[in-house]
C-alpha cells in the first residue's frame, strides 16, 4: 500500500473539533463528571454529542482508509471490551452515556501512529500504533487513554454553552467538506482545513493538559481494573518518547494531539513502580497480530518480498512473528506452496509454547485458511477452519467459512453436501446479523451466499444493508427499490423478504430526509 496522508475525513474532524476546543472552556478537570442539571447541562448534551459522532461516522466509514480487517479487528475487540465493561464497573461510564454512545473501535489502514476518540463513543486505531506496540499491555494502555477521553466526556466539557446550538451546522460543514473531498477538489479541502489548524495550535492542540493528565489517570485505572499490567501504560509512553527522539517526521500525529511532557512521563513511572500490577499478558498473540498490521500497513511488493518468514533470534515469540509475517506475505504476492510451509511450521511451533496460547494457535489457523482460499483449495480451508481452538471468536471464521461454503458450492454445480454447507453458512450470517445489524463486512457475505442459492430477494436486501451500514443512503435505497421492481415481477412469491424490504425502504428513505432536514436547518 502506497503511504497517504492522513484520511481526510479523520483531518476534518480534528480540525474542526479543534475549533471548539480553541474557545472558552469554564468546566474545570475533575476525576468524576457532574451530574446532568449541574454545570455539565450548559456544556454539549448527550444527545447532541452522539448524533455528531453520528454523523462523522456515517461519512467516515466510506473513507478508503476505514478498515475492516476481520482478525485484527477481533484482536482488538478481544482489548476493548474488557476496559469498557471495567468502566461500567468503576462508574465511569454513566447511565446517560452507556445508553447513548456507541462504545465503537474502529481500525485506520494507515502507517502513522495514532489513535484518536470521537464524539458520541468511537475510537479509530492506525495499523502503524499496533505495528508499533511490542505488548498488548502498551496497546490496550493507549485505548484505555481514549476511552478515558470517551467517558470524562472532554470533547463536551470543552465547548462553551453557546457553542452547542451549532453542533448539527459543524458536522454539516464537516460532511460538506469532505463531498468535497470526494470530488478530487484538494484546493477546496485545504483552504477548508486552515481555519481548524489554526485554532489546533491556539488550543493546544486537542485536550488541554489537565484533561490530557486526567485521561492518564482514569485511563490507568480502567486499565488495571480490566487485568492489563498497569505497567504498559509507562512503557508506552517510554517507546513513543524514545522514537520520535530519533525520528520526528510526522509519522507520530498522537503525540501532536496528545503532547508528552515529563510531568506525565514521570507519573506513569512512578504509578507503575507503585503498583502492585498484574503481570505482562501472554506474548504470541500480539506479536502475530503486530506481524499482521505491519503487513497490511505496507503491502508494496518490494516490503512483501523483505519479509521472508526467517530471524536470527532464537526466542519462540519472534520465530512464530516471523513465519506469520512470511507466509502471509507470501499469501499475497501468490506465492502458495512457500506460505503453506511456513504457516504450517507456525503451527508446529505454537503447540511447544509453555503455556500453550490457543489465540495465537487460532491465529495461525485462520492465516493457513485465508491462504488455501486464495490457492483455491476451499475444501482445505474447511479443514483448517474445522480444527480451530475452542473458544476462537466467531466472526472471522465466519466469514471465512462464508467464502469456502461458496467456492465449493459452485464447483459442486449448486448440489449435494456442498449445496447444504452453503445453506448452513448462510443461516449462520444471519444469526450473526440479527445481533450485529451495522456488519457490512457480514451483509456483503450474506448477499453472496444468498445468491449463490438463488435467494434474489435476499441476496439483494443484503447488499442494500451492506451500503446502509457504511452510510451510502443512497446506494442502499436504490438496490431496495430495484429489489421492489423485482418482487412485483415474481408475483410477490417470497412475501416475508417483499415485507421486509417495504419496510426497510420506508426506514431508509425517512432517515435520509432526516439527515437533509438537520443539516438544513444547521446552515
Amino acid at each position: 500500500m502506497n503511504r497517504r496522508p492522513t484520511p481526510l475525513w479523520q483531518r476534518l474532524t480534528a480540525g474542526a473539533l479543534a475549533v471548539l476546543m480553541a474557545l472558552p472552556c469554564t468546566a474545570q478537570a475533575q476525576v468524576r463528571l457532574p451530574a446532568l442539571g449541574e454545570s455539565a447541562s450548559s456544556d454539549l448534551t448527550v444527545g447532541a454529542e452522539k448524533r455528531l459522532g453520528d454523523q462523522i461516522m456515517l461519512m467516515g466509514r466510506r473513507d478508503p482508509s476505514y478498515y475492516d480487517d476481520p482478525v485484527l479487528l477481533e484482536y482488538l475487540q478481544s482489548l476493548w471490551n474488557p476496559l469498557v465493561a471495567a468502566a461500567r464497573q468503576r462508574g465511569d461510564i454513566t447511565t446517560d452515556t452507556d445508553d447513548a454512545f456507541a462504545w465503537e473501535i474502529f481500525l485506520m489502514r494507515e502507517r502513522s501512529v495514532n489513535a484518536f476518540a470521537l464524539p458520541g463513543g468511537y475510537v479509530g486505531v492506525h495499523l502503524g500504533l499496533i505495528a508499533l506496540t511490542t505488548a498488548r499491555d502498551q496497546l490496550a494502555s493507549v485505548l484505555a487513554h481514549e476511552l478515558a477521553h470517551v467517558t470524562q466526556r472532554h470533547i463536551a466539557r470543552s465547548i462553551a454553552p453557546q457553542q452547542t446550538a451549532s453542533m448539527v451546522a459543524l458536522a454539516a460543514m464537516i460532511l460538506g467538506l469532505i463531498a468535497a473531498s470526494q470530488t478530487g477538489n484538494a484546493d477546496m479541502a485545504n483552504a477548508a482545513l486552515a481555519t481548524g489548524q489554526g485554532a489546533a495550535a491556539q488550543g493546544q492542540l486537542n485536550f488541554s493538559r489537565d484533561m490530557e493528565r486526567e485521561a492518564d489517570r482514569v485511563g490507568y485505572g480502567i486499565l488495571g481494573a480490566a487485568g492489563f499490567s498497569t505497567a504498559g501504560m509507562g512503557a508506552m509512553f517510554e517507546k513513543m518518547d524514545f522514537a520520535t527522539r530519533l525520528s520526528d517526521n510526522g509519522s507520530f500525529p498522537y503525540l501532536r494531539s496528545h503532547p508528552l511532557t515529563v510531568d506525565r512521563i514521570s507519573e506513569a513511572r512512578s504509578r507503575a513502580l507503585l503498583d502492585s500490577a498484574a503481570p505482562p499478558g501472554p506474548p504470541l498473540q500480539h506479536a502475530l497480530m503486530q506481524m499482521r498490521a505491519r503487513v497490511l500497513m505496507d503491502d508494496s511488493v518490494l516490503a512483501l518480498q523483505r519479509l521472508g518468514g526467517e530471524t536470527s533470534s532464537p526466542l519462540l515469540v519472534d520465530r512464530l512473528a516471523a513465519l506469520y509475517g512470511g507466509a502471509m506475505a507470501a499469501t499475497l504476492l501468490n506465492d502458495h506452496a512457500r506460505a503453506e510451509a511456513q504457516v504450517s511450521e507456525g503451527l508446529r511451533l505454537a503447540v511447544t509454547a509453555a503455556p500453550r496460547e490457543p489465540a495465537a494457535e487460532a491465529a495461525l489457523h485462520l492465516l493457513q485458511a485465508q491462504g488455501r482460499l486464495a490457492r483455491g483449495d476451499a475444501a482445505g480451508a474447511l479443514v483448517s477452519l474445522d480444527t480451530l481452538p475452542a473458544g476462537t471468536g466467531k466472526r472471522p471464521a465466519l466469514l471465512l467459512r462464508a467464502r469456502a461454503a461458496a467456492d465449493l458450492h459452485r464447483a459442486a454445480g449448486g448440489t449435494g453436501a456442498a449445496a447444504e454447507g452453503l445453506r448452513r453458512v448462510t443461516e449462520s450470517l444471519q444469526t450473526w446479523l440479527a445481533d450485529h445489524p451495522q456488519d457490512a463486512t457480514a451483509w456483503e457475505a450474506l448477499a453472496g451466499t444468498s445468491q449463490a442459492l438463488g435467494l434474489d430477494l435476499r441476496s439483494m436486501r443484503a447488499g442494500a444493508e451492506a451500503r446502509a451500514a457504511v452510510g451510502d443512503l443512497n446506494g442502499a435505497i436504490d438496490r431496495l427499490r430495484a429489489a421492489q421492481a423485482v418482487s412485483r415481477k415474481d408475483g410477490g412469491q417470497d412475501f416475508i423478504e417483499a415485507s421486509v424490504i417495504d419496510t426497510r425502504l420506508r426506514q431508509l428513505v425517512a432517515q435520509r430526509r432526516q439527515i437533509a432536514l438537520e443539516a438544513r436547518n444547521g446552515n
